[in-house]
């Protein structure tokens, strides 16, 4: 079989490709690269209000009373794995004097 993938494997008659033949092939596509564009926004935004908290020296209770939020709100925000609402990123920002900006 001839194919422009170089990483495939065969196993008991099934055809496998790397994660980096793949991704390389979905890269190409407009739809997935703004979804990864968004989704890697996303992440980041976790990230910094992980990071925020840290050098805070808050516990996600102190932050989420702080925001007038239950904890598990501040959990699932900083785990990356949850979308979060405009107005509950806009109050965690207010906690440590920060304003979100939509470019």
């Amino acid at each position: 079989m001839k194919t422009k993938y170089k990483n495939i494997k065969k196993i008991g008659g099934e055809v496998f490709y790397s994660a980096d033949e793949v991704f390389k092939k979905w890269a190409r596509s407009k739809s997935f690269q703004k979804a990864y564009d968004d989704e890697m926004a996303h992440l980041k935004l976790a990230r910094q209000v992980r990071e925020m908290r840290l050098a805070s020296k808050f516990t996600q209770k102190i932050l989420a009373e702080k925001a007038k939020m239950p904890q598990s709100v501040i959990a699932r925000l900083e785990s990356g794995e949850h979308f979060f609402s405009l107005g509950t990123l806009c109050r965690v920002a207010k906690v440590f004097g920060k304003e979100i900006q939509l470019a």
